[in-house]
C-alpha cells in the first residue's frame, strides 16, 4: 500500500470522487482531516504527495516520497530543495483563465467599466461625459513579458484584436526580444507590457523599467509581484507617467490596508484570482490522477519539473 498525502484543499465530494479513482494500492490521507502530530506523522511518510505544502516541512525529506505532484504552475519557492523523487507542476493549466483575466481587465480598463460600476452604484448617468475618453484595446502595440503558456495564451487572445504582439524571453526562441537592452530600446514604441514572469526575477520592472515606458501607456501583471517595483509602480501612476494598472498579483498578499493601489481610480484590482475557475480544484485532481497513473506505469510524468534548475 502506497500512502499518499493530500495537501490541497478539496470539497467532499471531490475527496470522494480522487478515493474512488484512485488505485486500490494507494491510500490517500488530507491534511485537513489531520492535526498536529497526525498531519506530521501523515506527510513523513509519504510516498505520494499533492499540493504544496510549506517549504520548510521538507528540511526533513519523506523518507520513501516517490512522486510529488504540485498544484501550481511556479515552483519557485522550492528551487533550493535537492530530492530524487519526480515532480510535476500544472503545466498549462493556468494559461487560459491567467489570459481571459488580463485581456478581461484591459478591456475593462480601456472601456472604463469599473467607473460605470461605481457610477451604477450611485445611479449615476454618465453617459456622453465619457464616451470621448474611452479607449480601444484594438491595434495596441502590446509586449508580453515571458513566453510560457501564460504569454503565448494571452497573445493569442490579442491577435484576434489585430494588436501587435511581441513576446520576451532569455532563451525561448518563440520570442521576439531576448535581451533587456532590446527590450529597454522597444519600450518607449509601445502602448501596453502585460507581466507574465515567473519568480526569480525580483523587480524585474524596475524603475528604470518604467521609466523607458511610453508615457501614458498601461501596465498589467499576472506575474509574481516580486517581479515589480511596486514603489516605482505607484509612482508613476500617480505622476501620470503610466496611464493605469491591472493588477492580478502585488508584491504583498492579501494587499494591505495600508497601500495607496485600494484608492487609485486607475488601478484595476484582481486580487490573485487569474488562475481560478469553477473546475479549478476538480482539473488539479485530474491532474493527479492522470500523472499517478503515469508514474506507477512507469510511463513519461505530464509537465516534469526540474526544481534546481527552475523548470
Amino acid at each position: 500500500m502506497m500512502n499518499l498525502f493530500v495537501y490541497t484543499s478539496l470539497e467532499e465530494d471531490l475527496k470522494a470522487y480522487l478515493q474512488k479513482e484512485l488505485p486500490a494500492t494507494v491510500q490517500p490521507f488530507f491534511k485537513d482531516e489531520l492535526s498536529g502530530t497526525q498531519l506530521e506523522e501523515a506527510f513523513h511518510a509519504a510516498e505520494i504527495i499533492m499540493g504544496n505544502p510549506p517549504v520548510d516541512w521538507f528540511k526533513q525529506m519523506p523518507p520513501r516520497l516517490a512522486f510529488w505532484q504540485l498544484e501550481s504552475a511556479g515552483f519557485e519557492k522550492y528551487q533550493n530543495l535537492n530530492m530524487d523523487a519526480p515532480v510535476a507542476n500544472m503545466g498549462d493549466f493556468y494559461a487560459q483563465p491567467c489570459a481571459e483575466t488580463m485581456v478581461g481587465g484591459i478591456l475593462a480598463f480601456y472601456r472604463k467599466i469599473p467607473l460605470l460600476v461605481r457610477s451604477q452604484d450611485k445611479k449615476e448617468w454618465l453617459g456622453n461625459k465619457i464616451r470621448l475618453s474611452l479607449d480601444l484595446l484594438g491595434h495596441k502595440k502590446v509586449i508580453v513579458l515571458g513566453a510560457g503558456a501564460i504569454g503565448q495564451a494571452i497573445k493569442q487572445m490579442l491577435l484576434g484584436f489585430e494588436c501587435q504582439v511581441k513576446l520576451t524571453a532569455r532563451r525561448n526562441p518563440t520570442a521576439d526580444i531576448l535581451s533587456f537592452e532590446e527590450l529597454l530600446t522597444a519600450l518607449p514604441e509601445t502602448d501596453l507590457v502585460i507581466n507574465t514572469l515567473p519568480g526569480g526575477l525580483d523587480k524585474y520592472v524596475s524603475a528604470q523599467f518604467i521609466q523607458a515606458m511610453q508615457p501614458g501607456s498601461l501596465y498589467a501583471s499576472v506575474g509574481r509581484g516580486s517581479t515589480t517595483d511596486e514603489e516605482a509602480l505607484v509612482n508613476a501612476l500617480q505622476t501620470g507617467k503610466l496611464v493605469g494598472a491591472v493588477l492580478d498579483v502585488t508584491e504583498q498578499e492579501p494587499l494591505p490596508e495600508t497601500s495607496s493601489l485600494w484608492e487609485m481610480e486607475n488601478v484595476i484590482l484582481t486580487q490573485h484570482t487569474g488562475g481560478g475557475y469553477m473546475a479549478e480544484s476538480e482539473g488539479k485532481v485530474k491532474k493527479l490522477l492522470l500523472n499517478l497513473h503515469r508514474f506507477l506505469n512507469k510511463e513519461e510524468i505530464q509537465s516534469r519539473i526540474n526544481l534546481a534548475q527552475g523548470y
